[in-house]
């Protein structure tokens, strides 16, 4: 064949590849026709089920540093077993120091895995030598939740969600939170920080076959752990691999040993029973796995908890994108949206064109509903995952109040019941509505003398603009 037959041949698979990702990357989700698989009734019944557990106890986990630091100290002092999934890795001083407290640990004995997004895990350059040395040591498991894969582009868009830890089945932490500097390390990230939070869970009194949330999340992640679509992170290495990892490995624990020189107080074991809250009770919900036509969990469970509420609703959430498939489940409870207030991301503050694009296609009709909104002003952005109802009903975990958390990704929250606890949560979230504005009837902020608006240069406006008209058509992959 000819170099003219050849070009005739290639251009003709370009446009046949191209016709079956658009079909299966993007017009497949938007069939999808998600079936119940449980029941209201069976919701309300698990989730306010009165049946004896263990008692556990929680702490808020709110600043960077603090998120950082609570991180190293609950693997700096694991004993059996960490188990860690996590969407993605940033490279960074905190990602470097935290994989190397996990070589520490696995120095030690302990057992790891570690589950990341098999697209988004970030694990490239310098970390990608990571990958070699973790699987050198035979005490660390690094799994991949749906690999990338060139023909299957139905895979490309179901992804692993959720940020965990869980340490020797007693305690574990949940948020929404990555790892990397730009969530840890406020003073040096500045404009690019993500305001998040995360909650640490602390099994007081482990009763023998009684369950707990911190059991629930363990169960999840061995689901997730033993799925089909999971695979080893790297099957051989070549020498040269060996060797790189290796090398990295030893600066990973070089870096941790230097932490450890300068925060070792922060690293001694914590009496967590002292400096964590008693609460009512607490609940694990995560959606289903799989690649199809999932049934929505987390946002029905939301929902059914929205529509129990008495007197108020609060959502923070650093994209809100309700779509037409997630209106349709809105219209199912019962819900006054009056008693909604949502605190989200501004044109100013978000660092995501195309959730803002998504947001702005649905401001007016949110505010048309009587929902009271507020737009976070910056400099910074909020990337907080946090409802709560009649203060009294807390969830934080890693769900966003859109269709691509409601019905394609994996997600997770917890659902605390506790008044004190909602009010120490929405003391911290305060913070920010100080620095948010009102969204007003005309859909304009309404002025306040004490308050800044954050700057948007043309630029953004403009690029904003745009995304939405595109984004109209595919907002359920948003």
């Amino acid at each position: 064949m000819n170099k003219q037959g050849l070009r005739k041949v290639f251009r003709k698979g370009f446009r046949f590849y191209f016709i079956y990702v658009f079909l299966f990357a993007i017009l497949f989700f938007a069939l999808q026709r998600p079936k119940k698989k449980v029941t209201l009734e069976e919701f309300v019944q698990y989730y306010y089920s009165a049946g004896e557990r263990n008692k556990e106890r929680v702490e808020l986990v709110e600043s960077g540093k603090d998120g950082a630091l609570v991180r190293l100290n609950l693997i700096a002092n694991a004993g059996k077993n960490i188990d860690i999934s996590y969407y993605i890795f940033i490279e960074g001083m905190s990602t470097d120091v935290i994989l190397g407290s996990i070589l520490d640990a696995a120095d030690r004995g302990v057992k790891v895995r570690l589950i990341l997004d098999g697209i988004f895990n970030n694990f490239k350059g310098d970390l990608r030598d990571s990958i070699y040395g973790f699987a050198l040591h035979p005490n660390i498991e690094l799994r991949y939740y749906e690999p990338f894969k060139l023909l299957s582009p139905i895979t490309w868009n179901t992804r692993m969600h959720d940020k965990i830890i869980l340490i020797d089945e007693e305690i574990a932490l949940i948020g929404g939170r990555n790892l990397g500097d730009k969530y840890f390390l406020e003073e040096i990230e500045k404009e690019r920080f993500s305001k998040d939070r995360d909650v640490l869970i602390f099994k007081e009194e482990p009763l023998e076959n009684k369950p707990s949330a911190v059991d629930d999340m363990r169960a999840y992640f061995n689901k997730i752990w033993d799925y089909e679509h999971t695979q080893d992170s790297i099957k051989s290495l070549s020498p040269r691999q060996e060797a790189r990892g290796e090398a990295f490995n030893q600066q990973l624990i070089g870096k941790y040993n230097n932490f450890k020189k300068e925060y070792e107080p922060h690293l001694r074991p914590t009496n967590w029973r002292d400096n964590t809250l008693k609460v009512e009770s607490i609940r694990f919900v995560y959606n289903p796995i799989g690649r199809a036509n999932q049934d929505p969990w987390c946002l029905r469970v939301l929902l059914s908890l929205a529509s129990l509420a008495e007197e108020s609703i609060f959502i923070q959430s650093p994209y809100i994108i309700p779509t037409r498939s997630m209106k349709s489940r809105f219209e199912e409870y019962d819900i006054d949206y009056k008693k909604i207030t949502i605190l989200t991301n501004s044109l100013a503050s978000t660092p995501n064109p195309l959730a803002m694009a998504g947001y702005a296609n649905s401001k007016e009709r949110i505010v048309d509903s009587g929902v009271e909104v507020h737009e976070y002003q910056g400099p910074d952005s909020i990337h907080s995952k946090t409802y709560i109802i009649d203060y009294r009903l807390s969830v934080v975990g890693s769900f966003n109040l859109d269709a691509r958390s409601s019905y394609i990704n994996t997600e997770s929250m917890v659902i605390i019941s506790s008044e004190e606890f909602a009010k120490k949560l929405k003391a911290k979230i305060q913070e920010d509505l100080n620095n948010s504005l009102k969204v007003d009837k005309n859909y304009s902020y309404i002025e306040d003398a004490y308050k800044i608006q954050g700057h948007v240069s043309a630029f953004k406006e403009i690029k904003i603009w745009l995304l939405a008209k595109i984004v109209y058509f595919v907002d359920y992959l948003l």
